[in-house]
């Protein structure tokens, strides 16, 4: 996953705040009509444009850009409250604004990989403090005082020694004339007033008043209804279609194909479209459809698993190698060997995939949508449908769930393709069957794992063979080389062990696959730390002594396990029956640990404790943080104990909630969470780390309490053997 550049330059800078002879604009504010409105900024009307992340009117709202869409993880208040507490502006008096991809806003337009606090927590502190320099030095001018007797506070400049106090709006027009400060003094953290501290979130109101607007709540005046029919057998070809009874269907205005774009996969789907979204539905049962699945309907998951341990055998290419792994594992005298599999999961978000499309006379186009990726949208879809830049507008409205899935614009295509065949807006809404049937899916991802001791039951080798698909949907993909996203992580785990050797072996896979929370380290973690586990009993010790014993020198690893053996009193004996396992998992987007407790439950197992250690360097606000390990915990249990998706005769197996369930509210434990935050500059991500370690965790724990060792998820956790 491509991460953005955190740091701001000078010319990045001067580009960001837009203050090189931008001069003033003046003209009517923004309304101070509290933060419930997202709109883009082109809605916001002319007001001094201090720079183009924070814009202050005349009457001294404050509004801020948020570049980072909202997908229930928080940046709606996070990302602002970074350019607020700089600013000295409380967060409930700020008007918060979604950009829409918009070239001014900067590259950052996206949200994935945890990324968005960690890469713009310092470039977004120094355009508020910039902004408020500026309005300092403003004052002490018009006062004809020097600026070190001004400080800001609650969107007003005082004069110290006076007490005379001006707000912002009166300022902003002479701030707007003055050159922006290269270096802005950035706060020391001890004088936070919002970073660090828990604070409610701005969306929630909204989504509990049911205020909040999301895509699939788009609408604008004549828009019309479409419902895509799309071949369930991956890899098909559209032959012919027969629209007759469609178009019988009240309310059916008209039948149409379009085109799935998902990398390089593109299919064609026949879409019926009416005046209402019942109508689109009964038209597109009517149609008759003929395909060719070219050979694809005989594929199935049990078929492809087999395939993937065969696959195994095959050397692979290096992902990494340090030491001479062969000869140590070779002259051994404990040797171990297991092979994990996990299955291909869905996303799943609440809110199916949506979107409003409207092409106009003259190559205009107008997208309202919830997606993760507005910049790339803006840049594609002005590419592939030859439209400008100015005459493309993008609505980025509340995501309601990502996790991935809305990095990829597929469905976006299909309301744009159908929008300009039929001269309408379109709103096309995918049905909760299309979403668990078309994917695109978390791949299936086998590890074949090899370990070695010495007599002394140090580990001295260790082997991870990846075996999987591949997310990179290039042409020129090379199949002989390792592929660090399909290895994430395994090379950066900090135990020293003298030899090692990670291999991948690419498999193919004609099913659209796609990142899914935490990518790939969601199932390469359950064989990481499960395997080390296998160790730490052959070595016939304490699983987290084993972990410690391989840890000399200091590390994050290192202090998130003395931490969860701290707060999980890990030496404390267990009632007869019980288990206690223990995860971490280190990768690009953070990294978390937990310690779970089971007890046997008639022939499975109950989930008595969950105790979860996140570092992060520097909270932002806790109870966030909270919440995003906790929904994390939620994704990994389902992932561990539920059905996951399965094929047969070509298709997806299951097709809703009901065969492809969540975790409900009573089978989810209380999750305590311990949050490692020793300030500085140093900050991970917060959403994914909580999500790989939990299954090992789990596992591991099953292991200690009942002797059954679980190296295939997922696994029925009321019927361990």
């Amino acid at each position: 996953m491509t991460q953005q550049k955190s740091s701001i330059d000078r010319r990045n800078f001067l580009r960001l705040t837009g203050l090189t002879g931008a001069g003033l604009i003046m003209g009517m504010g923004v309304k101070a009509d509290g933060t419930s409105i997202i709109e883009n900024i082109t809605a916001a009307g002319n007001a001094f444009e201090l720079s183009p992340l924070v814009m202050i009117d005349q009457t001294g709202v404050v509004t801020i850009f948020n570049t980072k869409p909202e997908i229930g993880q928080g940046t709606y208040q996070s990302v602002p409250a970074l350019i607020a507490e700089e600013l000295e502006v409380p967060m409930d008096k700020l008007v918060i604004k979604q950009t829409g991809g918009e070239k001014k806003y900067g590259p950052a337009q996206f949200v994935g990989g945890s990324s968005s606090v960690r890469t713009q927590y310092i470039s977004l502190r120094k355009v508020g403090a910039a902004a408020k320099e500026m309005l300092l030095t403003a004052a002490s001018k018009q006062w004809d005082v020097p600026v070190a007797e001004c400080y800001a506070e609650n969107a007003t400049v005082i004069h110290r020694p006076s007490g005379k106090k001006i707000g912002y709006g009166e300022l902003a027009e002479a701030a707007s004339k003055l050159e922006a400060p290269k270096n802005p003094t950035l706060k020391n953290p001890k004088d936070f007033k919002i970073l660090g501290k828990s604070a409610p979130r701005m969306d929630i109101p909204m989504k509990v008043n049911g205020s909040a607007k999301f895509g699939i709540d788009a609408a604008v005046p004549g828009m019309v209804y479409a419902s895509i029919e799309r071949c369930k057998v991956f890899g098909s070809k559209l032959v012919s279609f027969d629209a007759t009874a469609a178009k019988k269907v009240k309310g059916v205005i008209a039948v149409e194909t379009c085109e799935r774009i998902h990398g390089i996969y593109k299919s064609e789907g026949v879409a019926v479209i009416a005046e209402n979204y019942w109508a689109a539905l009964q038209g597109r049962k009517a149609l008759v459809v003929k395909w060719d699945h070219q050979g694809n309907d005989q594929f199935n998951s049990k078929d492809y698993e087999q395939s993937m341990r065969d696959a195994a055998k095959k050397e692979g290419a290096v992902e990494h190698q340090q030491g001479n792994f062969d000869q140590a594992f070779s002259g051994s005298p404990v040797k171990l060997e297991a092979f994990y599999e996990t299955p291909v999961v869905s996303h799943s978000p609440v809110e199916p995939m949506n979107c409003l499309a409207s092409w106009t006379e003259g190559n205009k186009l107008e997208i309202w949508t919830s997606t993760q990726v507005p910049g790339s949208v803006m840049n594609e879809f002005s590419k592939t449908y030859g439209v400008k830049q100015e005459d493309l507008k993008l609505h980025v409205l509340f995501n309601g769930g990502g996790f991935g899935r809305r990095l990829y614009p597929d469905y976006i295509h299909e309301a744009v393709q159908l929008s300009k065949k039929v001269g309408k807006p379109v709103k096309s809404i995918w049905t909760r069957e299309d979403d668990t049937q078309q994917g695109p899916f978390r791949p299936m991802t086998f590890s074949a794992m090899k370990g070695a001791l010495d007599a002394s039951g140090k580990a001295i080798a260790f082997q991870h063979k990846v075996i999987s698909g591949t997310l990179d949907m290039k042409k020129d993909y090379d199949v002989t080389k390792a592929d660090g996203t399909m290895t994430e992580g395994i090379s950066e785990q900090k135990y020293e062990i003298e030899h090692m050797k990670n291999l991948y072996v690419h498999h193919y896979l004609h099913v659209p696959l796609a990142a899914w929370r935490a990518v790939t380290s969601t199932t390469l973690a359950f064989a990481h730390e499960c395997f080390i586990d296998e160790m730490a009993v052959a070595a016939k010790k304490d699983p987290m002594a084993f972990r410690l014993g391989m840890l000399t020198k200091d590390s994050d690893t290192k202090t998130i396990l003395n931490k969860l053996k701290e707060v999980s009193n890990w030496d404390k004996p267990l009632p007869a029956g019980w288990g206690r396992g223990v995860a971490q998992y280190e990768f690009f987007a953070g990294q978390a640990g937990f310690v779970i407790e089971v007890s046997k439950k008639g022939t499975g197992v109950k989930i008595e404790k969950v105790i979860a250690v996140i570092d992060l360097g520097t909270v932002v606000n806790p109870d966030n943080t909270r919440a995003q390990v906790e929904g994390s915990a939620v994704m990994a249990l389902t992932a561990a104990i539920k059905g996951g998706i399965t094929f047969d005769k070509g298709a997806t197996v299951q097709s809703n909630f009901h065969n492809n369930p969540l975790v409900r509210i009573n089978e989810m434990p209380k999750v305590e969470v311990h949050i490692l935050a020793n300030g500085g500059d140093k900050i991970k991500g917060v959403g994914e780390p909580g999500l790989p370690p939990f299954a090992p965790a789990l596992c591991n724990a099953i292991f200690a309490a009942t002797g059954k060792r679980i190296r295939r998820l997922p696994f029925d956790i009321n019927k361990i053997a």
